[in-house]
This record gives structure tokens, C-alpha cells and sequence, in this order.
């Protein structure tokens, strides 16, 4: 299986990927507050994040690039793992595939699943930026300008099905990030009268399978490999 791999004596490396994580929640420019605490988690006690945060300083490619080193495997776990925070609200933006593009090049690592994810992006008219992801129960989704139709994000799954997280850091950063249960829907009335349903984040989102399966290694990790009480992620 790949490793995260961020050791104890790779600091640099593992203050890297949280700054990279970091620069991908900043680049919707939309902050929920699962968001909010995912980021309190991972800079809690650590003054250079902190500041960080608080002066949305991001990481540049290069120095990301420079700080993960030279093991591609490292690199495309990186990879996985911002996507993951990327499409966490299952809302995928401009600003989060640019930045992403931008990483790609740097770690000279481009997977094709990565170009799948843009595809979703085409249909954008002008002056959008952002699109919800296909749900689940579209199974098949119209490429623009092809004739034939397929799962756009099958190898989207199939590629982040691969991650695992071997840094605490990533860890409870992930942990706070991605919700203990799925969302019940909800429904917005006015006056006595349904405007509009909100469905669950299961019906929402066409990879919460994916994250769901993150969370959960990243939770063992801290409680099998950490010795970590993870309760307070529940």
C-alpha cells in the first residue's frame, strides 16, 4: 500500500503537506465551519501554521515541490489527499483545479484522474467558477464535445481509493475536515411552504464513499498507530 510517508525526523515534509492542504481549503474562498475546525486542529500549537492562517500565506509549488522530495509515490499521495479536501462539500472550483494543476506540474506528476476531475469544469458558463459534482445516481455523464457518455469520475474513485495517511498531523486534519455521519437532508420552508430540499451529503456527493473510507484509516491510524484517544472526532 502507499505511504503517506511524514516521519518524526521529516518535519519539513510533513509541514509542507499542511500548508499544501492548507492552500487548497483557502482556494474556494468559501469557509464552513467543518472547515474552520479542520484548520484550528492542525494549527493548534503550531506557531508557523498559525500564522500562516492567519495571513493566508500559502505554499508555492516549488518550495511544496522541494519540501515532499523526490519519491513520486509521495507526491501523488499528496495529490489524493488535497483532492480530497478539495471536493470534501462536493462543490469542485476553478481556484481549486488551478492551484492543483500548479502542484501537478511542480511534483511532475499529472495523473489522469486529475484530468477526469477537470472535465467536470467544462460546462461552466461565464462568469461561474464552481460546480457541483454529479450526483451518484448519475451514472453516465455527457462529455462536451464527444458523441459517447461515461462515468467521468470512475477513475477519479478508483485513484483515491489508493490513499492512506501515516502522519498524525494529515490526520486530525482530515478527521475534522470530513463529517462522523452523513448529513441528514433538510428542507428550507417559508411561511408553511417546502422552497427547496437539501439532500444528505451521501446523495450529494459522488465521492463520499472515498471519504468516508479516508476518515476512517485516518482515524485508525491515530488510535492504532498513535495511541490517540479519537473520540472528540465523533
Amino acid at each position: 500500500m502507499i505511504q503517506t510517508t511524514a516521519s518524526p525526523e521529516n518535519q519539513q515534509q510533513s509541514q509542507a503537506w499542511l500548508r499544501g492542504l492548507l492552500a487548497i481549503a483557502w482556494a474556494d474562498g468559501d469557509f464552513d465551519e467543518r472547515e474552520r475546525r479542520a484548520i484550528a486542529e492542525i494549527t493548534h500549537n503550531n506557531p508557523e501554521l498559525a500564522r500562516l492562517d492567519a495571513q493566508k500565506e500559502t505554499i508555492s509549488p516549488e518550495e511544496l515541490a522541494q519540501s515532499l522530495g523526490d519519491d513520486p509515490q509521495v507526491g501523488e499521495n499528496f495529490l489524493r489527499t488535497a483532492v480530497m479536501v478539495a471536493i470534501a462539500d462536493g462543490v469542485y472550483t476553478l481556484g481549486e483545479d488551478q492551484l492543483l494543476q500548479e502542484f501537478c506540474q511542480a511534483l511532475g506528476n499529472c495523473p489522469d484522474a486529475l484530468q477526469n476531475l477537470r472535465h467536470t469544469l467544462e460546462d461552466l458558463e461565464e462568469g461561474q467558477d464552481r460546480v457541483t459534482l454529479p450526483s451518484p445516481e448519475i451514472t453516465q455523464y455527457q462529455f462536451q464535445k464527444e458523441k459517447h457518455k461515461r462515468d467521468v469520475l470512475a477513475p477519479v474513485r478508483q485513484w483515491l481509493d489508493h490513499v492512506e495517511v501515516h502522519d498524525p498531523n494529515v490526520a486530525r486534519f482530515l478527521c475534522r475536515l470530513i463529517p462522523a455521519n452523513c448529513p441528514f437532508e433538510r428542507e428550507i420552508t417559508l411561511f408553511g411552504k417546502k422552497l427547496v430540499r437539501i439532500p444528505p451529503m451521501c446523495e450529494l456527493n459522488p465521492l463520499y464513499e472515498q471519504l468516508v473510507a479516508l476518515r476512517f484509516r485516518a482515524l485508525s491510524y491515530l488510535a492504532d498507530d498513535c495511541g490517540e484517544d479519537v473520540s472528540r472526532y465523533f
